[in-house]
């Protein structure tokens, strides 16, 4: 082999690129990363922020901001007001989150609350975190009245259309809520509420009672009430929920139920460091 050969070979990568090339490309690389989270960290301090405003604190020019918000807007990490044009923090900053703890702590803590639950009220209890537009089910325990063999774990469900589903949605930040309110929400059976206004009507009554019900929304034969769980910061990270077939869960049987579930949520949140 030449000396001029031994160089080449010296100086390529294991894909035959030149070292200094990919050198270069990896340092690329990592600047966008670095100024990818740099946005993130801007828009949590600011809670919104336009494209001018983040280039300005980025130092770079307003085309490389907008192709950085452009690619976290395409992962649900940064959502954009249309009438204002400036962007916030996405629902996927949220599950991203909830991944790195909620689920975790919730999951620990909520094991024993489930059980209980569940052997209270005979039914079948879950907890439920959010996950991008939809609810997430991470844990779950069968009273010994449940008929299903149903498993819920792991299962995503419409976030219109649940118990669970509607805490979480009632308690989302305004401008995520009304994004997800502005989608086409499939109807599920003849009972699904898909209308705009009305939801926002459900909801606002979620927050002031404190439980979300939802009879025949999601299944012909099902009904479930939920209750928000909270963090030590007060906010909702999750719902706690207890579901059975309609022929048992008649309108007495729901509000007794909603009551023993509202309670086991607010043990669970105390057991989340809310409160304390």
């Amino acid at each position: 082999m030449t000396g001029t050969r031994k160089q080449a070979d010296q100086n390529s990568g294991p894909n035959g690129e030149p070292r200094e090339r990919q050198s270069r490309t990896a340092a690329g690389s990592v600047q966008s990363v670095d100024r990818a989270v740099s946005v993130l960290e801007i828009l949590a301090r600011h809670g919104e922020a336009g494209v001018t405003e983040i280039a300005d604190e980025l130092g770079v020019h307003k085309s490389t901001a907008f192709r950085l918000l452009g690619v976290l807007e395409n992962r649900g990490l940064v959502g954009q007001a249309k009438d204002r044009g400036k962007y916030f923090l996405g629902a996927g900053v949220l599950r991203l989150a909830g991944a790195a703890a909620v689920r975790m702590d919730i999951s620990q803590e909520g094991g024993p609350v489930c059980r209980e639950l569940a052997d209270e009220v005979g039914e079948t209890v879950n907890i439920a975190v959010l996950d991008e537009d939809a609810a997430v089910n991470i844990m779950q325990a069968r009273g010994p009245a449940s008929v299903t063999a149903q498993n819920w774990l792991g299962r995503r469900t419409p976030l219109h259309a649940t118990s669970s589903g509607k805490v979480l949605l009632a308690h989302l930040p305004t401008t995520l809520r009304e994004g997800l309110l502005a989608r086409t929400l499939p109807r599920l059976t003849e009972h699904t509420v898909t209308g705009t206004v009305a939801l926002r009507g459900e909801l606002e009554a979620v927050v002031g009672q404190g439980f979300a019900v939802a009879v025949e929304e999601l299944e012909v034969g099902l009904a479930a009430v939920a209750a928000p769980v909270r963090a030590h910061d007060g906010k909702v990270i999750g719902a706690l929920s207890a579901s059975g077939p309609v022929y048992r869960l008649t309108e007495d049987r729901l509000t007794e139920l909603s009551k023993r579930t509202v309670a086991a949520a607010v043990e669970l949140s105390r057991r989340m460091g809310y409160g304390l």
